[in-house]
């Protein structure tokens, strides 16, 4: 098992990870078309991804096991200024839930925001039915700071969030 940040040559690996997880994140992700998940259209959103994290306004991790990405914690929207701030989202892969794998995978995200890219706050957000989402957070040490009302259109329905956050002290 390791963790990497992305690279360009993770784009087929990263189709076959969505791919065979497309129903898994159903209920947790946006409505995406078919050929979201095909490796073309993930070569098209890969420049801008790798853009993006370059100029450190996004940083995309992976969980390895056997050549095969089975996870995937990203910092997104990353704030500098007076805020320094990121948001949080994570998924692992169906087969390798309950294996006490997310919890190392999104510390080690978490002390690459903290130590590597200097932030101060990380925001993380989950449906408040996404009782292992909302345990993860928990274990990581994520405070809530309430609830937001329709505040993402997932699976074409607009839900609710519990909205939390962890600060680096």
């Amino acid at each position: 098992m390791h963790f990497a940040l992305l690279t360009e040559q993770d784009s087929q690996a990263i189709a076959d990870y969505y791919q065979r997880n497309q129903t898994h994140f159903k209920p947790w992700s946006p409505k995406r078309s078919y050929d979201f998940y095909q490796l073309e259209q993930v070569n098209q959103r890969m420049a801008g991804i790798l853009n993006a994290q370059a100029q450190q306004h996004e940083a995309h991790w992976l969980m390895w096991h056997n050549q095969q990405i089975i996870g995937h914690c990203t910092l997104s929207n990353i704030v500098r200024g007076p805020f320094q701030a990121c948001y949080m989202g994570y998924g692992i892969d169906e087969a390798y839930q309950n294996h006490g794998l997310m919890q190392p995978f999104c510390q080690h995200v978490i002390d690459y925001a903290f130590n590597e890219l200097g932030l101060h706050r990380i925001m993380a957000n989950y449906m408040p039915h996404n009782t292992r989402s909302g345990a993860l957070l928990e274990r990581l040490g994520f405070v809530k700071e309430g609830l937001a009302k329709d505040y993402l259109k997932i699976n074409g329905r607009w839900e609710n969030h519990v909205l939390t956050v962890l600060t680096h002290r």
